[in-house]
């Protein structure tokens, strides 16, 4: 398993807004949350990633305290994503200079990661963050992480306020790095296109009421 959570919890001052007792999430498998606002499930999702304070056991590759070498194999991409105030390049490339990746991979990381999401570099690796309409600004903000070939790849309503063309891009994306076994994890309102990534017997969708799995 590269997830093994036991009797998590997640409160907000006094409000519990998580309650997981027991939930196992294989490698390379597509797992599904669904649920209404305030369900929890972007509160799970920042909890595997590190983000979020939490009660109990959060095993990660049986592991229940994960280096920073390994909390770095996961990546979230938040609903409210914001880009840097930079070029598109410099966007994508900005998690990799952290991890000092060479500059010479660090071009043909952006450049790929680009191409991945429809962006083609020749017109959108200089372009401003200012420059970019709201489905190119959420492309990027994808190609930011893909650049950085996550093991784990977090996903909070990635089909939000784009166009139905995006929707089936990043349909693409996601089914050609779950082939190369990347674990993707999404929160989504949208059953249809969460039910096109499932196709295997560990992929699965999962409802969340009130903090609650059920």
């Amino acid at each position: 398993m590269i997830y093994e959570l036991e009797n998590l919890r997640c409160s907000y001052k006094d409000r519990l807004a998580l309650d997981i007792p027991y939930l196992a999430i294989e490698r390379g498998s597509t797992v599904g949350f669904v649920g209404r606002n305030g369900s929890g499930k972007s509160t799970l999702l920042k909890a595997l990633g590190f983000l979020q304070p939490y009660e109990g056991t959060l095993k990660f590759f049986g592991n229940i305290n994960p280096s920073r070498n390994e909390k770095r194999k996961v990546t979230l991409l938040l609903q409210e994503h914001f880009l840097l105030r930079r070029s598109v390049f410099e966007n994508v490339a900005y998690g990799l200079r952290l991890r000092h990746i060479p500059n010479g991979e660090i071009k043909s990381r952006v450049e790929e990661a680009l191409t991945s999401v429809g962006l083609e570099p020749e017109l959108f690796a200089r372009r401003q963050w200012y420059a970019l309409s709201g489905g190119e600004s959420q492309r990027v903000a994808l190609a930011a992480r893909l650049a950085l070939k996550p093991e784990v790849l977090l996903l909070d309503e990635p089909t939000a306020n784009i166009d139905e063309d995006s929707s089936i891009l990043v349909n693409n994306v996601l089914t050609k790095i779950k082939e190369k076994g990347t674990t993707i994890i999404i929160a989504s309102h949208d059953i249809t296109w969460l039910n096109e990534l499932i196709n295997s017997e560990k992929d699965k969708i999962l409802t969340l009421r009130g903090g609650v799995i059920s």
